[in-house]
């Protein structure tokens, strides 16, 4: 399957990009590990953090160009998309200067003379979907290669020039051949990439289905995983929450990106009957006046979906939760204009029988509940197989954080959305995957965490007899 780039917001196709050959690959993975064996590993850290601070420089430099293979190839809002390229940058900026005190070694205090040594382990392969695409490269990247590693990365088939553009950022920064290498390769080469002895762990954002077949291969090749995948995250209103702050925020938090974020604010939970009827009445008012547009203007409001696969995958979702008893509130429609753009759409009376109550809606589409209690919003916020993020919105800070403590979740947010940045971890529990990105958490996924226990001399073989 060529890797093709398309305009979401005319469906123009604008270039199209065949996967490498066998021969090519085998060249691009011994220059991989040729470059962790020879050169990166054995780098000063302050070396590697010249390169990775480069690369975050140029970002800033070109940020109006990198932003623009975004909107061109997923349809992301400019001002959106000039906001990924700035979180980017910050990341491989926050690795560049915290990697020195990552690196050093980690004194056992129970254990005089131990300590654990941070060293890296070799070739890792990167699968990233297309919808942050730079986000999500720099979560692995930013750590990996400044802790010592190589990345071999496969990016999305629908984003291939933005593939392109960061493999580029790494060469101008000056990484040397082999220590970030993009392949356009099919799903059959990616699982040698997976099984080849050279690589030696694996992380993959995506599907459900795509990590449980990563983690099955590479389990058969005794190999680290980390697997970022699906969410369905509540959004909990609790009956002291200031109601139209929380509307506005779940808005946001549901719209951004075109809701095309795993840890966008799905299931929206609203505590009291009547409150449930006054938030969803201004919840549908905002959602609806939301206007569809293109992308590049700035009075845009609802930007295009992916693909007219991932459109046509909502429109199915919409028409199966009515068919099982769902109502539309508003939108529910493909909005009339070239493109892959869909109403903003909120569902409601969505039943524990109706399939989309425990799918993931990864698109502009809302479900929505009204329960009596806090007991009932959190026993509904956790009866999903996902476990990725949530959040709660209280006008009691210190009763947000107990809600919080009995979520099911990777990561909770108390009067927020969502949020993200390099210094928080950032992963899920259940069906949402394992393993953490970001903060020293992700620095240390893919290390080997060695002991080195030194004793005095002549002590002995096995130490002085400990004292019963």
């Amino acid at each position: 399957m060529p890797y093709t780039s398309i305009n979401p917001a005319t469906g123009e196709l604008l270039a199209t990009y065949d996967d490498i050959s066998d021969e090519l690959l085998e060249a691009k993975l011994a220059a991989a590990q040729r470059a962790f064996e020879t050169d990166w590993r054995r780098r000063p850290v302050n070396d590697r953090a010249r390169i990775v601070s480069r690369a975050a420089a140029l970002l800033r430099e070109k940020a109006v160009e990198y932003a623009g293979y975004l909107t061109l190839e997923m349809g992301k809002r400019s001002a959106e998309a000039l906001r990924e390229v700035e979180s980017t940058a910050s990341i491989l900026d926050y690795y560049a200067k915290h990697a020195q005190a990552y690196l050093q070694p980690r004194p056992l205090a129970e254990a005089p003379g131990a300590a654990v040594h941070i060293e890296p382990i070799g070739v890792l392969l990167g699968i990233e979907p297309w919808n942050l695409p730079y986000y999500q490269i720099a979560r692995v990247a930013g750590p990996q290669l400044m802790v010592g590693n190589v990345l071999l990365l496969k990016h999305a088939e629908n984003v291939p020039q933005s593939a392109l553009a960061f493999a580029r950022l790494f060469e101008e920064a000056g990484a040397p051949e082999g220590v970030y290498t993009n392949l356009f390769i099919s799903i059959e080469q990616a699982g040698r990439v997976i099984e080849d002895p050279r690589v030696q762990g694996v992380t993959l954002t995506g599907s459900e289905r795509a990590g449980a077949a990563v983690a099955e291969r590479a389990g058969r090749n005794l190999k680290k995983v980390v697997l970022e995948l699906g969410g369905s995250d509540p959004f909990i209103v609790l009956e002291d929450a200031p109601l139209d702050w929380a509307i506005q925020s779940a808005v946001a938090g549901r719209m951004f990106n075109a809701g095309q974020l795993c840890v966008s604010s799905k299931r929206i939970i609203v505590v009291g009957k009547a409150r449930g009827d006054a938030f969803l009445d201004g919840f549908a008012t905002r959602m609806a006046a939301l206007e569809a547009g293109d992308p590049t203007d700035p009075a845009t409001a609802v930007a295009p979906v992916s693909s007219e696969r991932a459109l046509n995958l909502l429109l199915e979702q919409i028409d199966r939760a009515t068919s099982h008893g769902a109502r539309v509130v508003c939108g529910g429609k493909r909005v009339e204009r070239p493109g892959f753009y869909l109403q903003p759409t909120i569902l409601t009376d969505i039943t524990p029988q109706n399939p989309v109550f425990t799918e993931e809606l990864f698109g502009p589409v809302a479900a929505f509940h009204v329960v009596d209690d806090e007991a009932a919003a959190i026993a509904l916020a956790n009866g999903t197989p996902y476990g990725l993020g949530a959040s709660v919105f209280t006008a009691d800070t210190e009763r947000g954080e107990r809600v919080a403590a009995q979520i099911d979740s990777g990561m909770v947010f108390v009067n927020q959305p969502f949020g993200t940045s390099a210094e928080l971890p950032f992963g899920g529990v259940k069906r949402s995957g394992f393993g953490r990105e970001l903060s020293q958490l992700g620095f240390d996924e893919f290390v080997n965490k060695k002991l080195i226990k030194v004793a005095p001399v002549g002590v002995g073989p096995f130490g002085p007899a400990r004292a019963a």
